[in-house]
Formats: C-alpha cells, sequence, structure tokens
C-alpha cells in the first residue's frame, strides 16, 4: 500500500495467473466504479480531485493535492481506538494547491471560487503564492488558476503570468469577467474526468513547441 499526500491509499494490484486482456477488463471496471464523477453540488476541490483521481487511474497525469503543514500540539483520546485534535497550528504558509507532471511537464496550480458575477477579487490570492508560482515560471514549470465563477456556474484555466501581472499593478484589487474571458481558457464540467482541465494544458504545451 502507498499513502499518497492527500491521505488517500491506492492498492497495487497484485500479480496474478488471468489473461492480461481479462486483468484489464476487470481493471477498468474497477476504476470505473471507484470514481464519482457527478459534480452536483461539488466544491471545486472536489471536482478537481475527483478529475485528478480519474486522471491517475487513467495513467494520463499525476497531479495530487499539497498537504496543509499543520503542527498538532494538544489530542485528547476519549476512546482507546480514536484521537480527537484539540489544538493545532499552521507550520508555515502553504504554497498552491496543487502540483503533479504530465506528458514530462511539472504543473503547479491554484484553486480559487468567488461568487461575484463581474469580477475576481485579487485579495484571493496571498503574497507567497504569487512569489511561489512566479519562481516556478521561471523553472519552465507550466502554471495556472482554475477559477470557479460559483453563480454563473463558469469554470476558467488562467494562466498564472495573468494573474501575477494583475497582482503586480498597485491599482488593481480585482480582473473583471470580461478581462478573464480574454486571458482564460473556458472550460466546461461534465463527465470523465468531472473538470477536464488537462484539455487546456495541451494547449499550453503546443504554444511552448
Amino acid at each position: 500500500m502507498v499513502k499518497y499526500p492527500t491521505g488517500s491509499l491506492t492498492p497495487y494490484a497484485k500479480e496474478n495467473n488471468k489473461p492480461f486482456s481479462l486483468q484489464n477488463k476487470n481493471k477498468h471496471k474497477k476504476a470505473k466504479s471507484s470514481v464519482n464523477f457527478s459534480d452536483r453540488g461539488m466544491t471545486l476541490e472536489q471536482q478537481i480531485n475527483e478529475s485528478n483521481k480519474f486522471y491517475l487511474i487513467q495513467d494520463i497525469a499525476v497531479v495530487h493535492k499539497k498537504p496543509t503543514p499543520v503542527q498538532i500540539v494538544k489530542v485528547d483520546y476519549p476512546k482507546r481506538s480514536r484521537a480527537v485534535i484539540k489544538e493545532a497550528y499552521f507550520r508555515q504558509a502553504s504554497t498552491t494547491d496543487y502540483n503533479g507532471v504530465y506528458k514530462g511537464f511539472y504543473l503547479d496550480f491554484e484553486a480559487k471560487e468567488t461568487r461575484n458575477k463581474a469580477s475576481f477579487p485579487l485579495k484571493n490570492f496571498h503574497e507567497h503564492q504569487i512569489v511561489h508560482l512566479d519562481k516556478c515560471l521561471k523553472q519552465k514549470g507550466i502554471c495556472f488558476t482554475i477559477i470557479k465563477f460559483v453563480s454563473l456556474n463558469r469554470y476558467f484555466v488562467t494562466p498564472a503570468s495573468f494573474i501575477i501581472n494583475a497582482w503586480n499593478q498597485i491599482d488593481k484589487s480585482s480582473v473583471t469577467l470580461d478581462e478573464i474571458i480574454q486571458n482564460s481558457y473556458e472550460i466546461k464540467s461534465g463527465y470523465r474526468p468531472t473538470l477536464p482541465y488537462l484539455d487546456v494544458i495541451d494547449k499550453f504545451i503546443l504554444d511552448r513547441n
């Protein structure tokens, strides 16, 4: 068993004497039933997590949510079989939400939601996140943000360079929906995967080539 940063346990298939085609068939059935592809009532983070499960199972990409560094200082044990964390604090500021690898490219990105209908507040980003994305870009990583306008049910994959440039403008506190439309790729929620953001990353890769 391998424990990933999300805390989930992913079993490796054991070798057996079944024909290769039958093994693949059974594996496909198991993979299909283990992922919930419905996005009804899901947060953006849940949609991305489900998409990442699909990409991982299908050997398309390896992308995980970064664990948040937390220092536990007090734990109660009301039962011998269960522990309850009573006090904890963040050991350091986290960077971005997700990272991974796709087609040999390093991915690093943030997921943001807003209920605004006409603009996205830049205060949703922290300075250390902007600095981190900028440093990853300098190392040729593919960096972006997935922005969800909750009230509009619209999703955008926005290059990190656009967000960084907007953030660095002193008199700018938000970016309008029109600006995001002009500088992003819009994607639709769907089925297998729930949020097909890697379709946009293919376009980023083509632009580099």
